[in-house]
């Protein structure tokens, strides 16, 4: 509902899960069912690159290392794929699916525990075919949701990102001025860092469990969570480190930067840490203050 795939209308629910349904089938037959042969180079290309990354999703959580899910997430990503041009696929986008695939096989397993029956794979001995592809058609049309949101981040040179990156820099010089300091002097570039954490959304920040209570935030915030809201929990994400940063050099700095400490956080951490967040979008909120920062 908070992604717009289902009405508010509780009585047009299942008439339009199943309209929904069906027009995912329809497209998975015009577009990858199909003769690699009647492929162009560049779709071509797109479905290699999709095959490549897929493997590579969520490393770490069991359920992604399932054939069938996998296969599911290929699909999907290359359906929405041909049916977004101007973007097409992009690494990153396979992360994004993680948490809705995660979060709709649990609906089907309400007694089940998301992190040790769900997200370790076990669960997949009671998914049914049926089931996986009522889960796929559901993730794809919700994933494209998501991304119309954030269109911008995935089209060529990425201007959405560049701009949640700066907006983030700009934030930090004015509530951490020492920290924010500190990363000039050191020569850390927030590109280097905040690029992943708005590609990726934090989802290579967080086990998958935290992340699915960050992003059920996000959508409460309604259009912006995945944009301007999100730029304040990584600010909020960056400052909870100030201290230790600070005593860190170059090199020291830039290793944190890639492994975050993150695999004790509970969703106490992360409830603190959108706390946090929610004190400066309410002090920054519809304000461009902390855009005109002056640079030392």
């Amino acid at each position: 509902i908070l992604l717009s795939y289902l009405p508010a209308n509780t009585s047009r629910h299942q008439s339009t899960l199943t309209r929904k349904r069906n027009e995912y089938k329809d497209a998975i037959q015009q577009h990858y069912d199909i003769p690699d042969d009647s492929r162009t180079n560049s779709e071509q290309e797109t479905l290699r690159q999709v095959l490549v990354d897929v493997p590579r999703t969520a490393p770490e959580v069991p359920l992604f290392h399932n054939d069938r899910i996998r296969r599911c997430l290929s699909r999907l990503l290359y359906i929405w794929a041909m049916r977004h041009p101007a973007s097409s696929y992009v690494q990153g986008i396979n992360d994004l699916a993680t948490p809705l695939i995660a979060v709709f096989i649990s609906g089907y397993f309400p007694n089940k525990d998301v992190e040790e029956e769900v997200l370790s794979g076990e669960v997949m001995i009671d998914v049914t075919d049926a089931i996986l592809e009522e889960v796929e058609a559901d993730t794809y049309w919700c994933l494209t949701n998501l991304l119309a949101g954030i269109q911008d981040h995935y089209t060529s040179d990425q201007p959405g990102m560049q701009r949640m990156v700066m907006r983030l820099e700009d934030l930090v010089n004015r509530i951490d001025a020492d920290l924010a300091g500190h990363l000039r002097e050191t020569g850390i570039e927030f590109l280097q860092f905040a690029f992943k954490w708005m590609n990726c959304l934090l989802l290579r920040e967080f086990r998958l469990q935290r992340v699915m209570r960050l992003w059920d935030t996000y959508l409460s915030e309604g259009d912006g969570g995945f944009e301007d809201f999100h730029v304040y929990v990584c600010a909020s994400f960056l400052v909870h480190f100030s201290a230790e940063l600070q005593q860190m050099g170059f090199d020291e700095l830039f290793q944190f930067m890639q492994n975050m400490p993150t695999d004790d956080w509970t969703d106490r951490e992360i409830e603190i840490l959108l706390s946090s967040a929610f004190v400066l979008s309410t002090l920054f909120g519809g304000s461009e203050a902390h855009l005109n920062v002056v640079r030392h």
